[in-house]
């Protein structure tokens, strides 16, 4: 991840590095907002108002009050509607206990502990709203539950498109950023001391620059200042392996760059929870534990996390051996008996699987994917699930159940109120709004640890490695899916840099779309002086992965295989990008397994013979069978090459400026 290149200066650094950190602390001493408490939010500053700022046609609601009539639009009511008068004027003592999954305690084979980790008091007294309310000879208790997904280690406020929340009056608004969630965050706090923040995976991997080079340690810290509580593990947290996610849990320098800011990791104090990622089968052992139980005033929240089944399909085979992805249902299903044996009626879900919908952040019309199956599938015990995945923005109700889903990268925050009898510890009613980031209050101690790993960054971020006369666009041009002008330029970068007899002698090269992660925009940025540069930082976001390249030999047979792969029954095609010179084409209306004809497929203009052995390129992942991709695991002769950045920055060097290619090398018939 070029943590080395920042090493041969450890020493300027690490002094940065402490300087910026005590600087930072006691800001936060002075300004009220480290208590000095072990529950992960110490340097979050405190708010008494909500500051998502009124543009964005969003309001946190009241707790327990419904924000809609809509039935499909996050509100539900579990049984009778229980709500009675406030009580205010006296003293209401609220008893928050963590209880986190961990330990040698073993149910059902499944690895858990029940080890107390904070404890804290609460006493909200005169016209505040109270944790509480009394009705019927009842006690409910309010609980606030705060969510988001997929961060993706986004520090700094994300830009362009992915950076923007579409609002109702088909406007557009700034939103997400570290220290800008900080604030939001807090000030959803304030409104209920019985605050529980989740987040529903990818919260690392695939992340920008100032946390890839780090090894996303500065995302773990930035959680643990905010307060997050459970983490479930997504598809992005295995990028770089098993190995290296529980070193994200535990602490502990990498090991192969070491602390590259010169200072300790000391690991998440939130915990990441994995139900359905199994290590061993009999006795049942999963990498993290499956569930968390959290107790607040008496009664008992469960919070299930897992992360989609089709993870092991979809990251690097090499960093998952010896694990197995469960089916989602199923592992919670079979979870809801055992909890409510400990007494447990209140069931969160926070998945790593999602959907589609058609409206705005807020809303929920013709929710589709994978989610709604799932979800229709659960034990009715569950009421509420936390999505992710899709980076979709959506709030739900399906089965009776809360479904919602906050976006991606830290532009909505979810803001779910569930209303708890303390007789039978049933959610008796919930109410949920999606919440944009807006980016009108920074949290002055966040904001100033992210600059300071910007800075520690900045040397290499800044390097201008080359410049293009047009924007490299991340996705094809309308909505048929196909090679974009990015992949393109992707593909011809690996074909440039492993052509070379003595580098492998690739003659056609090989990227997937989905490994393609944002457009090389053309304006000016930052401090650019002129339209058209392309910085280190800019062209890290587009593979922010560190794949080295592998070339390999292919039949001609298997690479009409391979371009098979990419149709499935009843998903949409899943087009690799191809190097220039590499052309053919296939069929919409053929069946599957025969969509490609074979006497199409080119090189140079040369049909491939089917037993003729080809050179070809291709990123490890890919390599490994990655994405479905599983004929280049036949692949023979395999030589290891540079990484994919040392590609793209090489390519940029020999070519710039480099112009968007033509879209000419796979056609689409009827």
């Amino acid at each position: 991840m070029h943590a080395a290149e920042l090493r041969e200066q450890s020493l300027m650094r690490a002094s940065l590095a402490n300087t910026l950190r005590g600087r930072m602390w006691a800001l936060a001493l002075v300004l009220g907002g480290c208590s000095g408490s072990d529950t992960g939010d110490t340097a979050t500053m405190s708010s008494t108002n909500d500051d998502t700022a009124a543009s964005t046609t969003d309001e946190a609601p009241t707790t327990g009050v419904p924000t809609s009539t809509d039935p499909t639009s996050g509100t539900t009511t579990t049984g009778p509607d229980t709500t009675g008068p406030d009580t205010t004027g006296t003293d209401t003592t609220a008893t928050d206990t963590t209880t986190t999954t961990g330990g040698t305690e073993t149910t059902e084979g499944v690895e858990t502990t029940t080890e107390t980790t904070s404890e804290s008091t609460t006493t909200t007294t005169g016209d505040t709203d109270t944790t509480t309310e009394t009705t019927g000879g009842d006690t409910i208790v309010k609980v606030q539950i705060v969510a988001f997904n997929d961060f993706h280690g986004n520090l700094e406020p994300p830009a362009g498109s992915s950076g923007k929340i579409k609002l109702p009056d088909a406007t557009s608004v700034d939103a997400g950023g570290a220290a800008f969630l900080a604030s939001h965050v807090a000030a959803l706090r304030e409104q209920n001391p019985n605050t529980i923040v989740v987040s529903a995976g990818d919260l690392i991997g695939a992340s920008p620059l100032v946390s890839a080079l780090f090894h996303d340690e500065p995302t773990i810290e930035l959680m643990n200042q905010i307060g997050l509580d459970y983490n479930a593990v997504g598809n992005h947290e295995f990028d770089d392996g098993a190995a290296e996610l529980v070193r994200m849990q535990e602490g502990g320098c990498h090991p192969v760059d070491g602390c590259a800011d010169g200072t300790p990791f000391a690991g998440a104090e939130f915990q990441f929870l994995a139900a359905n990622v199994i290590v061993e089968a009999d006795p049942l052992e999963t990498l993290f534990p499956s569930y968390a139980l959290r107790t607040v005033e008496g009664v008992q929240i469960a919070f299930i996390g897992l992360t989609l089944e089709a993870t092991g399909k979809i990251v690097s085979p090499g960093g998952i051996v010896g694990l197995t992805f469960a089916d989602e249902v199923e592992r919670v299903n079979a979870l809801v008996p055992e909890l409510q044996d400990q007494g447990v009626e209140a069931i969160v879900v926070l998945i790593h699987e999602g959907g589609l919908q058609g409206a705005t952040f807020d809303e929920c019309q013709g929710i589709s994917g994978p989610i709604v199956d799932i979800v229709n599938g659960l034990d009715e015990a569950v009421d509420v699930v936390v999505s992710g995945h899709t980076h979709q923005a959506y709030n739900c109700v399906i089965a009776d159940k809360i479904v919602t889903s906050a976006a991606s990268f830290g532009r909505v925050l979810t803001d779910i109120d569930l209303e708890i009898s303390a007789a039978t510890g049933d959610v008796t009613a919930a109410t949920a709004a999606n919440v944009v980031v807006t980016r009108d209050a920074a949290d002055p101690v966040i904001q100033a640890f992210v600059a300071m790993y910007k800075q520690l960054s900045a040397p290499l971020a800044n390097e201008q490695i080359g410049t293009i006369t047009a924007t490299l666009e991340q996705y094809p041009s309308g909505d048929e899916p196909g090679m974009s002008t990015m992949g393109a330029v992707l593909a011809d970068a690996y074909l440039d840099a492993t052509a070379p007899a003595l580098l492998g002698g690739a003659q056609l090269a090989f990227m997937n779309p989905g490994g393609v992660r944002n457009s090389l925009h053309f304006p000016a940025s930052g401090d650019e002086p002129a339209d058209g540069i392309v910085t280190y930082g800019e062209a890290f976001s587009v593979q922010p992965f560190g794949n080295n390249l592998v070339v390999l030999t292919l039949t001609g047979a298997q690479i009409d295989a391979l371009l098979e792969q990419q149709f499935i029954e009843g998903v949409e095609p899943y087009i690799l990008h191809v190097s220039q010179g590499f052309t053919y084409s296939y069929s919409e209306s053929a069946p599957i397994g025969a969509k490609v004809d074979p006497a199409s497929i080119e090189i140079d203009g040369v049909a491939i013979d089917p037993a003729g052995e080809y050179r070809v390129a291709t990123i490890g992942y890919l390599a490994d069978g990655g994405d479905g991709f599983t004929v280049f695991i036949g692949g023979t002769d395999r030589v290891g090459g540079v990484t994919d950045m040392q590609a793209l920055k090489d390519y940029f060097a020999a070519h710039s400026p480099v112009s968007p290619p033509a879209l000419d090398r796979v056609t689409a018939l009827p």
